[in-house]
């Protein structure tokens, strides 16, 4: 099934190489679609969006719409839009923009465009993903030519929805800036926490249970938990098979449920993290002997930050 992977680098170097690297080792258990997460230098002001339009043809006009609706909040764009030029129908672009009045309305406003998704809003995230492999994705997005401190990356063996850039992960957390997931596994009580959020106002893109938990934690977090308490928490009332990944503008946490299942396995060295479903993924990146640390047992949570700590805290 799918395949997870995270990384953490402490020179702030080269993650979005790294991150494709892991990738492309495990493409064997998802590659109907690839999508990364990167974290990299951080805003002071304003935000890095990265969105999808369905129509290619209609880009020119539809950037215009987008801009638009900046100028009706109060913003505007900081850099020329850029999008990618594989020919293939659909687009991803990319945008800088200053602060809007209201980000979820902006958000909001985009998205009732024609084709429009956006993939991103964040300071320091930006999320690109697509169809085909991880080596695939980045011909097309130049993934590995991204610098930052963490990055994470899903490959997707499509088995309940279509094999389409916004059905792949990462998923945002929309509204939240910089809160993004990947994830393997599946929810039982998908729908009743999904008609609770929606009923308190949030939004989803998808039908993804990995969209819904990245926006269960964000509400945990915006109402003053911790990233690791929401994590824990996430154990008793999320039900089902899961192990995810959360990035976070300071790092990565990770929850597994009860029954733990879901195999993940660490790398933890003096110069970063790496993460990933399957060991051999880890050997990419560090061909030297090192401490491969299995995270197979029930209930475990752990939360990785930019900077080296002597030891882990597993709970």
């Amino acid at each position: 099934m799918c395949g997870i992977s995270g990384r953490v680098r402490y020179d702030g170097g080269p993650v979005g190489a790294d991150i494709v690297e892991l990738a492309a080792r495990m493409r064997h258990r998802g590659p109907d679609s690839t999508g990364f997460a990167i974290y990299g230098p951080i805003r002071r002001d304003g935000f890095v969006v990265r969105g999808f339009l369905a129509d290619r043809s209609a880009l020119d006009p539809t950037l215009q719409a987008i801009e638009d609706r900046l100028k009706n909040s109060g913003a505007s764009l900081s850099a020329e839009p850029t999008s990618d030029d594989s020919g293939q129908q659909h687009v991803l672009f990319r945008l800088e923009i200053t602060e809007p009045n209201d980000l979820p309305t902006w958000v909001d406003a985009v998205e009732q465009l024609t084709g429009v998704e956006l993939l991103s809003v964040g300071r320091s995230l930006e999320i690109i993903k697509d169809v085909g492999d991880a080596r695939a994705v980045d011909a097309k997005h130049r993934v590995s030519k991204m610098s930052g401190t963490h990055a994470l990356s899903n490959m997707r063996l499509a088995t309940e929805s279509l094999v389409s850039p916004i059905a792949s992960h990462p998923f945002w957390a929309r509204p939240f800036p910089d809160v993004c997931i990947v994830h393997n596994g599946q929810l039982t009580n998908y729908f009743t926490w999904r008609r609770r959020l929606e009923r308190a106002g949030y939004r989803f893109g998808s039908e993804n249970d990995s969209e819904l938990i990245a926006v269960w934690n964000s509400v945990q977090m915006s109402e003053g938990l911790s990233l690791q308490e929401s994590l824990i928490r996430s154990q008793s009332e999320l039900d089902g098979v899961f192990t995810y990944l959360l990035g976070t503008i300071d790092g990565i946490g990770m929850a597994k449920d009860r029954w733990a299942i879901k195999p993940l396995a660490v790398v933890d060295e003096a110069d970063g993290i790496a993460i990933a479903t399957e060991e051999q993924a880890l050997r990419s990146i560090y061909r030297d002997e090192v401490e491969v640390h299995n995270y197979d047992g029930p209930l475990m949570t752990e939360v990785w930050g930019l900077q080296p700590v002597a030891t882990g805290s597993a709970a």
